[in-house]
C-alpha cells in the first residue's frame, strides 16, 4: 500500500484519494473500490507489531477485525511467543503472509509497513516511536506514551517533523462515557470545577515484591540483550521479564503511577482542559518495597495544583479514593469508575443533554478505528502525541514527588522544575549504547 510512484513520490493511498475527488466514470468491481464493505487489497493499511506480550495481543485482535487494516509482520526478541502470534494471525483471513522477525529494526526497513503497533515495556517506547517514524511509520504507541518527561518532548518534535500519525493507547479518550463525563463538566453541570479525585485498583505483582530471584541462563531463543535495550544490563532472572514485575523495576517502567493511572489521569485532564498545565505536586505517601527487585513506588497519595487553581488528588488501591475519577464543582460532582459507570450529585446532572451551541469533545467509535482513520485523513488522533505527553508528565511529576519525598514547582513552559536540580535529573534516563533518542 505505501509503494510510491517514481516521479511523483505520492502514495497510492493519495492518488486513490484524490482520483475520487476527480469523479471520472469507469468499469470498476465494487471490492476494488472498497464498497459494500469491501476494501481495495491495495488499499488496506499494512500494520506491524512490535513486541507479543499481553498488550499487543489486545491490539492484534482489534486489528484483526478491521476490514481496511492487515496485520503483516510481528516482532518480538522471545521466539516462542513471535511463533505464536505469527500462527494466530495467519490463520484469520485476508491476514495470511504475516512474517515475524527478532528485532524491530528490521521490520522498519519495510517499505510494505504503513504503520506500527508498540506493546514493548514502557522504557521501550520512546526509541521504537521514534525510530519508527523515522522511518516513516505512523505509530500506535502503548501508555505510558515514553519513560521520561524529555523523551515525550522529543517524540511531539519527531512526530512534527516527519509529519507522522501518532495514537497514545490512552483508551478512555475513546469510550463514550468518559467523553460524556467530561462534556458535563466542560459545560458547567457541576458548576465551577475545583477539585478531581483519581483512585486506582489492581496493582498486582503474582508474588511477593520483596522477594528476590536467583540468577538463570538466558533461554534459548531469547535475545535478552535486545530486550533490555537500553536499560542497564543485569543478569537474567525469568520473573524480570513477566509483565507484572517488570512493571514495578525502574529500569524498564515507573511503576504503576504512569503505567495503570496514566488512564485516569487523562480522562481528569481531559475535564480540566488539556491546555491546563499542572504548577505544583506532592505525594506525601509514597511507599517504595525493599529487600526484592520490585523498586518502584507501589502505594502513594498524592496532589496536583493546576494552573487554573483546580486541584486533583491521586492515589493507589482506593485508598482514600474509591476507583475511578469524581469531579468536584461548586454545584455537585460527578463520579466514574474504571468501566465508565457514572453516578452524579444529583440525578439530572446525568440526564443532561449536551446543546450543540456548547462545548463537545473528541468523538471515535474507538481507539484503532481512529487511529486508521487519521492514517487517511492525516487527522489528529484522539491521543496525539501532545496528548499522551501531558497525561505520561503528570504522572512522572508525582512519581519524582514521591521518589524524593518533598513537594515540588513545575515551569510547564520549561518542562522542568524550578529550583530543584536533583529532581530535574530525574526527568531524563541515561540510556546503555547503542541506544538514544
Amino acid at each position: 500500500m505505501s509503494k510510491r510512484t517514481k516521479r511523483s513520490g505520492i502514495t497510492r493511498r493519495d492518488f486513490l484519494r484524490g482520483a475520487a475527488a476527480v469523479a471520472l466514470p469507469c468499469l470498476v468491481p465494487a471490492s476494488a473500490l472498497g464498497r459494500d464493505g469491501a476494501v481495495a487489497p491495495s488499499e488496506r493499511i499494512a500494520i506491524g507489531l512490535i513486541g507479543t506480550g499481553n498488550i499487543n495481543t489486545r491490539h492484534r485482535e482489534a486489528f484483526l477485525v478491521e476490514k481496511d487494516a492487515r496485520i503483516v509482520a510481528v516482532c518480538d526478541p522471545i521466539t516462542s511467543r513471535r511463533e505464536a502470534y505469527l500462527r494466530r494471525i495467519n490463520q484469520v483471513s485476508g491476514h495470511s503472509g504475516c512474517t515475524a522477525c527478532r528485532d524491530f529494526r528490521e521490520l522498519l526497513t519495510r517499505s510494505d509497513i504503513d504503520a506500527v503497533c508498540i506493546g514493548t515495556p514502557d522504557h521501550w517506547h520512546a526509541p521504537q516511536a521514534i525510530a519508527a517514524m523515522h522511518a516513516g511509520k505512523d505509530v500506535y504507541v502503548e501508555k505510558p506514551l515514553t519513560y521520561a518527561v524529555v523523551e515525550g518532548r522529543r517524540v511531539i518534535e519527531v512526530a512534527a517533523s516527519s509529519g507522522r500519525v501518532l495514537q497514545t493507547g490512552l483508551q478512555r479518550r475513546s469510550m463514550p462515557p468518559f467523553r460524556h463525563a467530561c462534556e458535563l463538566v466542560r459545560n458547567g453541570r457541576i458548576g465551577r470545577l475545583t477539585h478531581t479525585e483519581v483512585g486506582i485498583v489492581g496493582i498486582h505483582y503474582e508474588t511477593q515484591p520483596q522477594r528476590s530471584f536467583p540468577t538463570a541462563p538466558v533461554p534459548e531463543g531469547m535475545d535478552y540483550d535486545l530486550w533490555l535495550g537500553p536499560a542497564p544490563w543485569v543478569p537474567f532472572c525469568p520473573e524480570r521479564i513477566l509483565k507484572h514485575y517488570w512493571y514495578h523495576i525502574v529500569d524498564y517502567s515507573r511503576g504503576f503511577i504512569p503505567a495503570n493511572g496514566v488512564h485516569f489521569v487523562d480522562i481528569a485532564q481531559w475535564a480540566i482542559g488539556d491546555e491546563v498545565k499542572p504548577v505544583e505536586v506532592s505525594a506525601p505517601v509514597a511507599i517504595i518495597p525493599s529487600g526484592g527487585m520490585v523498586d518502584a513506588i507501589t502505594e502513594w497519595q498524592s496532589e496536583v495544583v493546576y494552573a487554573n487553581g483546580v486541584r486533583m488528588s491521586f492515589s493507589s488501591e482506593g485508598k482514600p479514593h474509591p476507583d475511578g475519577i469524581r469531579f468536584i464543582g461548586t454545584e455537585g460532582w460527578i463520579h466514574i469508575n474504571g468501566g465508565g459507570a457514572m453516578t452524579a450529585s444529583r440525578e439530572s446532572v446525568l440526564t443532561s443533554i449536551i446543546r450543540p451551541d456548547e462545548v463537545h469533545l473528541y468523538s471515535t467509535s474507538g481507539p484503532h478505528r481512529n487511529f486508521l482513520d487519521c492514517i487517511r485523513t492525516r487527522r489528529l488522533t484522539a491521543a496525539s502525541a501532545e496528548i499522551g505527553h501531558h497525561a505520561t508528565t503528570t504522572c512522572n511529576l508525582v512519581e519524582i514527588a514521591g521518589r524524593l519525598g518533598r513537594a515540588l514547582r513545575w515551569d510547564a513552559r520549561t518542562e522542568r522544575f524550578i529550583g530543584d536540580d536533583a529532581a530535574n535529573r530525574l526527568l531524563s534516563q541515561p540510556m546503555r549504547s547503542p541506544w538514544s533518542v
